[in-house]
């Protein structure tokens, strides 16, 4: 084990160090900055401000200063915040955080539920009811039901918030505090969670529709096992291994699969932090975060990889 993570340990540095260059590269080919689109500024000064911020120097040159801040934890300077982009990414990154861990928890709970009964009950009503409801989550658009659900919730019914985290003012604390975060939550996990419980629900439907065919569940169900011991120990295990691929996905995707949802409930997170920052081309805070996010696919990568050996022995590293 150790020298294998030894060995993944040095490939994810040379996977990171290209994916530093192909980010930084295509963000510094890009026309314009936040110093050249800022009108308000007369030509003297922005001719400062980009000797200040090393704006005018060759690219290799400035990858390299970028690269050696980063190796000393320091990714940068946002131009339109006036932040360090690690300061701005720990006021931002915990809210976001809150917001995709519930609903990834949610969304893997229904979908498993879901998927193990519909397969268990292939070609029934309740089967049909599911893929129908499969089909629709992943045709409408999201912004489409995060909107409606405001519509309805927020403005007719006046039961939810229609956005924001907290109450404008509020000074809560304790118990207060954590109630309204909840209650302005609600609504933006609901809209993750229709969004990606219907293909995960798909995707463990097909697995166990290919599982419960295979001859140690008929061997199973002969010794007089019990039908939920049938479903939930032995199919559900082997279903879950494909499973574990998306996990991968997963952990970049609680931070970059929530951009819209966070635009559309105003939810003070890095998504929404992100998209303000294409408008103002802030490139330090943009290479930060897309840096971020490629740390934490190689990551999860890995994490899938061992989780791979945990859930089946007889996979090798």
């Amino acid at each position: 084990m150790s020298t294998y993570l030894m060995r993944r340990l040095m490939y994810m540095i040379l996977i990171l160090l290209g994916a530093s260059l192909l980010i930084f590269l295509l963000y510094a080919m890009m026309p314009g900055d936040f110093v050249t689109n800022n009108f308000k500024l007369p030509a003297e000064r922005k001719a400062e401000l980009r000797e200040i911020y090393g704006l005018n120097k060759p690219v290799l040159e400035r990858y390299m200063n970028w690269m050696n801040n980063a190796f000393h934890g320091n990714f940068g300077f946002s131009l339109s915040q006036q932040k360090p982009v690690l300061t701005l990414f720990n006021d931002y990154i915990w809210n976001s955080f809150l917001l995709a861990i519930t609903s990834t928890f949610f969304t893997w709970l229904l979908a498993v539920v879901i998927g193990v009964v519909a397969a268990y009950k292939q070609y029934s009503w309740f089967d049909t009811m599911v893929m129908i409801f499969i089909f629709a989550a992943m045709s409408i658009p999201s912004f489409f039901i995060g909107l409606f659900l405001i519509k309805i919730m927020a403005v007719d019914l006046k039961w939810l918030p229609p956005g924001g985290m907290l109450v404008t003012g509020s000074n809560a604390t304790g118990m207060e505090y954590i109630k309204e975060v909840v209650h302005h939550m609600f609504l933006p996990v609901v809209v993750m969670t229709l969004l990606g419980v219907g293909s995960l629900t798909r995707y463990f439907r097909s697995n166990m529709l290919d599982v419960i065919r295979q001859d140690f569940i008929r061997t199973a169900r002969a010794k007089g096992m019990k039908e939920r011991v049938v479903l939930y120990r032995h199919a559900l295990r082997n279903a879950m291994l494909p499973a574990i691929t998306l996990i991968g996905f997963e952990l970049p995707g609680l931070f970059g699969g929530s951009l819209i949802i966070e635009k559309i409930f105003n939810w003070p997170g890095i998504g929404q932090l992100y998209m303000q920052s294409f408008t103002v081309r802030d490139y330090p805070l943009l290479m930060g975060f897309t840096m971020f996010i490629a740390i934490l696919t190689v990551i999860g990568t890995l994490i899938s990889d061992i989780l791979y050996h945990v859930a089946d022995p007889r996979v090798k590293l």
